[in-house]
């Protein structure tokens, strides 16, 4: 099997990871790879936002975690956390944030770092609290969150994939 269809067919989310950071070589390329994601009409509406600072995390966890409503970590203490966020004045600006995280997520299992899509990007990045780090970190208020990325190594053995469904694919004549 041709090694691009490989990694995409293997690659799992990753809920528990190693207290390690990742390569920075291996990061640049990860990201790379995002920003060569497709988008409407190819305008690039989304940014990746790359966050390693330990307490930066934290603080995006403990947000996170209020609009979950939980007392846990959602970030499973990934050493990197990828924030993707695109322009809401493009009318593309969804699906193409969510092609560069999935280019973020595949690349990234194509170098051995695992990875998981978090949600509530949106939903932080509405607070006020959340408002305030965009502007702090000179974002425009247009960009809408789309997901986080998080990146590390896996703590833990990789659970073979889920049987597909029988119908997933369906031909229509």
């Amino acid at each position: 099997m041709n090694e691009v269809i490989k990694c995409l067919c293997e690659r799992k989310s990753c809920k528990k990871f190693e207290n390690k950071q990742i390569k920075k070589e291996d990061l640049d390329l990860i990201l790379k790879a995002g920003t060569y994601a497709p988008t409407g009409k190819g305008r690039q509406a989304p940014i990746i936002l790359v966050l390693q600072d330990k307490k930066r995390i934290e603080q995006l966890s403990r947000l996170n975690a209020s609009i979950l409503g939980a007392n846990i970590d959602p970030f499973y203490n990934a050493p990197t956390v990828l924030i993707v966020l695109a322009d809401k004045n493009i009318g593309t600006y969804v699906e193409d944030g969510s092609l560069v995280m999935g280019n973020l997520m595949n690349s990234a299992y194509s170098l051995g770092i695992d990875s998981c899509w978090i949600h509530r990007a949106k939903e932080e990045f509405e607070t006020e609290e959340g408002k305030a780090l965009l502007k702090e970190w000179g974002v425009s208020e247009n960009y809408v969150g789309i997901g986080h990325c998080v990146l590390g190594y896996r703590d833990g053995d990789l659970h073979p994939p889920v049987k597909r469904k029988e119908d997933y694919v369906r031909f229509v004549k």
